[in-house]
């Protein structure tokens, strides 16, 4: 059953997925071992075929669409479970920058690796993000930029983080096409990751993971 589910994930079978973990639990699996065994684990090997060039990200983007769909049915079993996330990160666009599709991979990457992800979409003022933080009390702090003339807000956000006092308990992580490491570090960012792959070994490595 749960390779039936994994499977259903890898091949982009979002009504499938969805109809699987439905299954799964009716036949009385834990969440737990649903979001580990077979969406987790599934996430994970797109991950992987994706850094050795076997997987693009159209292909990945429906992978995730269809871990999306199980971890609609799921989500509310893993709450009434109580079963913890990995953590929680809030992530956005930044302010004046439209382009979403990298942002929305590393969301729905991060959500099948076993983060709560708190999307804010694009354009996000530095306010919104600080809110966004304190609000949903993440432990990271994700942004993406496309454009050269506005990933210079990315420092903005970690200043504005810092004045409300809440950067030492975050971690905050930059990605998007113009983004470098070299720029991450100039900024103060605790990491930077060039894909949505990365992101994720990123996000765990952040919160002492691996």
């Amino acid at each position: 059953m749960l390779e039936k589910l994994k499977q259903a994930v890898l091949e982009g079978d979002s009504e499938r997925a969805a109809q699987l973990t439905k299954e799964a639990l009716e036949k009385g699996l834990e969440p737990e071992r649903i979001l580990n065994d077979a969406l987790v684990a599934a996430m994970e090997v797109v991950g992987e075929e994706y850094e050795r060039g076997d997987r693009y990200v159209p292909e990945m983007l429906i992978s995730a669409e269809a871990m999306k769909a199980a971890m609609e049915v799921l989500r509310p079993e893993l709450v009434a479970a109580g079963v913890k996330p990995r953590g929680k990160v809030v992530i956005g666009t930044v302010e004046g920058d439209l382009h979403d599709i990298g942002k929305n991979l590393v969301a729905m990457m991060l959500e099948g690796a076993g983060f709560e992800v708190v999307d804010l979409g694009t354009e996000v003022t530095a306010e919104r993000f600080v809110q966004a933080a304190r609000e949903h009390r993440a432990d990271i702090v994700g942004m993406s930029a496309l454009l050269t003339t506005t990933m210079t807000h990315m420092p903005e956000v970690i200043e504005a983080l810092k004045r409300e006092g809440l950067r030492d308990g975050i971690k905050v992580m930059v990605g998007g096409a113009p983004v470098t490491q070299e720029y991450a570090e100039r900024i103060g960012a605790d990491g930077y990751a060039p894909d949505a792959a990365s992101a994720v070994e990123l996000a765990k490595r952040l919160l002492g993971e691996s």
